[in-house]
């Protein structure tokens, strides 16, 4: 009984539990300067359960990598009004499990 509570412990020690990993791609509008792209990517940057932010001026999109479902669209498309520009399209590119 003691070898299986051990082992049990140990196993349960050494067990990540499971998140959910999403990539999410905004096209946005007015986005025209290389201080727009660092505005974007300072706001993302400090946002809740964003893991990865990538800004490209030249395709004019911002692609997400999050450690769960959130942020929600909603709250992504919030935050690039808030930040001054018009978020055309959202993709979530991917949703699964790591």
């Amino acid at each position: 009984m003691k070898k299986l509570l051990i082992v049990s412990l140990l196993f349960g020690a050494f067990m990540v539990p499971s998140t959910f990993a999403r990539t999410v791609e905004i096209d946005v509008y007015g986005m025209t300067c290389a201080f727009c792209a660092d505005s974007l990517d300072r706001k993302f940057k400090n946002m809740e359960h964003v893991s990865k932010v990538t800004v490209s001026l030249k395709n004019k999109k911002i692609r997400l990598e999050t450690d769960s479902a959130l942020p929600t669209v909603k709250a992504i498309k919030q935050a690039v009004l808030d930040t001054g520009f018009t978020p055309t399209k959202v993709t979530v590119v991917n949703g699964e499990k790591k």
